[in-house]
């Protein structure tokens, strides 16, 4: 009996229809559109307006486009994984909420947070249990609200971020498509650069938390730009090495959408040109953990069956990894 492998079945992404362009953006703080696009590629970026909504709300509309192009059922799923650093709320898990309101009934559902490698990070715990034979159908969604955590009188962090949402389906495979290996990784010490200083059980909601403006993404530009740069660029081409691969076998680098100049260092590193990269940045922003399941379901019409993918990624606390997979259909 062959190996059974976790492999992606279906993929979807929704992002809200408002659109915050560099032009509108440089009313709000002081900047210029060529500022914006020399460091970060972003043209514009989506943002959720509507009041009361959130990342459950996103991550909804895109689970609903999943299951409709698998042909499934919200019975069916038997877990649902939500990658996100901007939950609902504290609790419950944002993951529950979305099940609730898709009336996922017959599955466990959690959060996770590895910042912006969080989506990776969900994509291999999932696998694990269609790996074991205990779960035949996996959901693992990417989705953050990031401008409710955005400070728009920061010009070097609200040119960055949008909105935005996007999901996988797990399912066994025996073909040898599917998850191949990850390499996963964190260094802790990499908090001090980019974090968010208040909200949490060490620095709760206070007038003078608020007043100081300290529930915003806080980042050093400069040390977070040089850790991105060499750790996401290493660990692609690490997992390339382990795997016996060069740049010329893969299909395509689906990268974390950051930076264009990160993408373009990690591509580099890796020997693949940047026609084999997949891109959303210019038009999407970084979305965090919706940035790279949002790239597969922008280019799934290109796709094909037994395609080799390096999934690579880089975020706070620092977490960085790399996954090399096989695409299933």
């Amino acid at each position: 009996m062959n190996k059974i492998t976790a492999a992606i079945t279906s993929v979807n992404s929704w992002f809200p229809e408002y659109v915050l362009n560099n032009e509108e953006l440089c009313k709000m703080v002081d900047t210029d559109n060529e500022w914006i696009m020399s460091r970060s590629g972003i043209l514009e970026r989506r943002i959720l307006k509507e009041v009361g909504k959130g990342t459950s709300d996103m991550a909804v509309e895109a689970v609903k486009g999943l299951l409709e192009k698998r042909g499934i059922s919200a019975e069916e799923v038997d877990m649902l994984i939500c990658a996100t650093v901007t939950p609902d709320m504290q609790f419950p898990a944002t993951a529950n909420v979305i099940s609730d309101k898709l009336g996922i009934k017959n599955a466990f559902s959690f959060d996770m947070n590895a910042a912006c490698s969080g989506f990776i990070y969900a994509l291999i715990v999932g696998s694990k249990f269609i790996e074991s034979g205990s779960h035949k159908k996996v959901i693992v969604i990417g989705a953050d609200k990031m401008s409710s955590i955005v400070d728009y009188t920061d010009r070097t962090t609200c040119i960055l971020f949008g909105d935005g949402a996007a999901a996988v389906l797990l399912e066994p495979n025996n073909e040898g498509l599917g998850i191949i290996d990850s390499l996963l990784k964190t260094d802790g010490s990499g908090r001090v650069h980019l974090h968010q200083k208040a909200g949490g059980s060490v620095k709760p909601a206070t007038h003078e938390t608020i007043d100081a403006r300290e529930h915003y993404i806080y980042q050093e530009g400069q040390p977070v730009f040089k850790f991105a740069v060499k750790y996401m660029a290493d660990v692609a081409a690490e997992i390339l090495e382990k795997n016996n691969l060069t740049g010329d076998d893969i299909s395509w680098l689906v990268p974390h959408q950051a930076n264009i100049r990160i993408i373009e260092a990690t591509a580099k590193r890796i020997g693949i040109g940047m026609d084999k990269v997949m891109l959303n940045i210019e038009k999407r922003g970084n979305t965090t953990n919706a940035t790279i399941p949002s790239c597969l379901a922008g280019w799934e019409t290109k796709l094909k069956k037994g395609d080799k993918l390096i999934l690579a990624a880089f975020g706070g606390g620092f977490t960085w990894g790399s996954i090399y997979l096989k695409w299933a259909y």
